[in-house]
């Protein structure tokens, strides 16, 4: 499996990261969220699952249930083989399949933590049908950071949802799915929330670190 790396190679965390349905792994908003994350000092590898790898070499494919892609997942973990603790993660779908195989490589001592951004909760418009049955009983630590008014889960929504206590939650104001707030209701830029995200994953991993080491 190929991947794409930003950050030192010397890093104290590495974070594997997976792509949303529609957007590659070198998209806008993965290169801006790799981008911030390396600054903070950690170590960051995004790679592509296989419907998306084809796409590069013309073929259409559309994005399979996410439950089917947990192989590629675990292919990747045991493909990049970290030095040091890994955290594994993806942007709202790849998030949605690294949570599902997550309490799987934690007990196993092949991952330290998990990090979402931008969580599908639910698909948009159709807030009955959650995505969260297995939050609810996941050990991993896990951090999802979450725009306010993300149409896959607004923070109202997600304030109702049985959630494990191994979950943090970090809301930015007025962001959408790809955590970008409107500037003239908010007063924030999307720069502005991808360094909270940035200082708030190196704080974060910062705590696993010790105890995964």
């Amino acid at each position: 499996m190929e991947f794409l790396t930003s950050g030192p190679a010397s890093a104290p965390v590495t974070i594997l990261l997976a792509h949303g349905a529609g957007a590659a792994m070198d998209s806008p908003s993965m290169e801006a969220i790799a981008r911030v994350l390396a600054d903070e000092g950690l170590r960051v590898a995004r790679f592509e699952f296989g419907y998306m790898a084809a796409r590069r070499d013309g073929q259409r494919k559309p994005p399979p249930r996410a439950e089917t892609l947990i192989p590629e997942y675990r292919q990747a973990v045991e493909d990049l083989d970290a030095d040091g603790p890994l955290v594994i993660g993806g942007k709202s779908m790849g998030g949605r399949v690294a949570s599902m195989v997550a309490n799987e490589l934690y007990e196993a001592g092949h991952i330290a933590g998990l990090i979402c951004l931008g969580y599908p909760f639910h698909p948009p418009a159709s807030p009955e049908k959650l995505r969260t049955a297995h939050l609810a009983d996941l050990k991993t630590p896990t951090l999802i950071c979450q725009g306010t008014r993300d149409g896959f889960g607004t923070r109202e929504e997600v304030a109702g949802y049985a959630l494990s206590p191994a979950i943090e939650l970090l809301w930015l104001q007025d962001g959408d799915h790809d955590l970008k707030p409107r500037k003239t209701v908010s007063g924030f830029t999307a720069a502005d929330h991808l360094r909270t995200v940035g200082n708030a994953v190196s704080e974060w991993c910062a705590r696993l670190a010790p105890a995964a080491g």
